[in-house]
């Protein structure tokens, strides 16, 4: 099978995030992704979503998401694309699960979960391209 490519801009807001939802599912079975995978990788890519909605742009509106995913037979790669403020998820230490939950933070599993559940994560800055997010999910890969 030849590669297959889909692309789509989103305006960076939580409405969307259930039409981003849907673009993955789309590569993800084009790729042939198992569920669990497919589970997977759409969750990783709703936290990147939400971080940059939250983080990158400082809300919601304030700039646009561009997902392009690559399916092949058994793995989909995920780039996702924003001009907000420059974010590295490699900064971020993990969470401390050893912790009692009511001591846990709230917030800050999404970055936790796309390292566990991804194959490959990786992130650049340019000034000129802004952030780009790679995620590669592999079927049956990382559970």
């Amino acid at each position: 099978m030849k590669k297959r490519f889909f692309k789509q801009t989103y305006r960076a807001c939580f409405d969307c995030l259930s039409d981003v939802s849907q673009l993955i599912h789309q590569a993800a079975n084009a790729a042939g992704l198992d569920e669990q995978s497919l589970y997977q990788a759409e969750t990783a890519v709703d936290e990147a979503c939400a971080n940059i909605i939250e983080h990158a742009y400082g809300g919601e509106n304030r700039g646009d998401i561009t997902i392009e995913c690559t399916a092949e037979i058994g793995e989909l790669t995920i780039k996702i694309m924003d001009h907000g403020k420059a974010f590295n998820p490699n900064e971020v230490s993990y969470p401390k699960l050893d912790l009692a939950l009511k001591e846990r933070p709230d917030r800050g599993l999404g970055i936790f979960f796309m390292r566990r559940w991804m194959d490959s994560v990786r992130f650049e800055f340019t000034e000129n391209q802004g952030n780009t997010l790679t995620m590669i999910k592999k079927a049956g890969g990382t559970s």
